[in-house]
C-alpha cells in the first residue's frame, strides 16, 4: 500500500519533460524499462495539491500508456491488472485500487485523448471494471490497418476480421490479436470514412477495402 506522505508541494514530484501519449510499441522481447519516477515513493499516493495531482495523472496516463503499447495489452481489467504496472516491489509501493480508477478515470475524459475507454459493465448502474487502452485510438489504428491494405495492394480485396487478427500476414503487425471489439471500432472509422464495408458479425465476417 502507498504511504501517506507529509510533502505534497508540486516539487514532490519529478519534473521531467512527458512523454508523447503516442508511444511507439517495441519488440515484445526487449526489456520494458519502467521511468524514473516510477521508483519515487509519492508517485503511488494521489497528491491532495491539484496542481501535482494534476501533473501526477498525466505522468501515470504517460506510465500506462507507454507500459501496455510495450507489452501490447488493450485491455485492462481492474480485478487483474498486469504484473507490476500499477506496483513496485523494489520499493514495496502500489497504487490503490480506488486510485488506479482516478487515474484511468482521467485518461477516459475526452480533453485528455481519451486514453482509454470504459467497457459497459452490462448490469444498469454497475460500475465497470474493465476497460480499452488506446495506446493508439481507434482512428489511430484505421490508419495504420489502412496504409497496410495500400501498401501490399489489397485495395478492392475481401478479408475477414480472423484474418486482419490472427492471419499469417500480420504477423508482425502492431494490431494482431487485438481485441475483436477494438478492431471493429477500428474498421468502423474507414466505414464512415468511404474506405472500408463490413459484412456480418463473427470472426469469419468480410471486410471490403476501398
Amino acid at each position: 500500500m502507498a504511504a501517506t506522505l507529509p510533502d505534497t508541494t508540486p516539487s514532490s514530484l519529478p519534473t521531467t519533460a512527458l512523454s508523447p501519449l503516442h508511444p511507439t510499441s517495441t519488440p515484445p522481447t526487449s526489456t520494458f524499462h519502467p521511468p524514473t519516477h516510477a521508483s519515487f515513493p509519492p508517485f503511488y499516493t494521489l497528491q491532495p495539491n491539484l496542481t501535482t495531482r494534476a501533473r501526477q495523472l498525466d505522468l501515470w496516463s504517460t506510465h500506462v500508456t507507454t507500459y501496455c503499447a510495450h507489452h501490447r495489452i488493450f485491455r485492462l481489467n481492474l480485478s487483474n491488472p498486469p504484473l507490476n504496472l500499477f506496483s513496485n516491489p523494489s520499493i514495496h509501493r502500489s497504487l490503490k485500487t480506488s486510485d488506479i480508477r482516478v487515474v484511468l478515470d482521467h485518461m477516459s475524459r475526452p480533453e485528455n485523448g481519451p486514453r482509454i475507454e470504459w467497457i459497459s459493465a452490462g448490469a444498469k448502474g454497475e460500475q465497470s471494471s474493465s476497460c480499452y487502452v488506446y495506446w493508439k485510438t481507434p482512428a489511430e489504428w484505421a490508419e495504420a490497418i489502412y496504409g497496410w491494405v495500400e501498401a501490399t495492394g489489397q485495395k478492392g480485396a475481401v478479408l475477414t476480421v480472423y484474418e486482419l487478427r490472427e492471419g499469417d500476414a500480420v504477423r508482425e503487425r502492431e494490431w494482431r490479436e487485438m481485441d475483436e471489439e477494438l478492431l471493429r471500432k477500428a474498421l468502423g472509422v474507414l466505414v464512415k470514412r468511404g474506405k472500408a464495408q463490413v459484412f456480418g458479425q463473427e470472426e469469419n465476417a468480410g471486410v471490403k477495402f476501398f
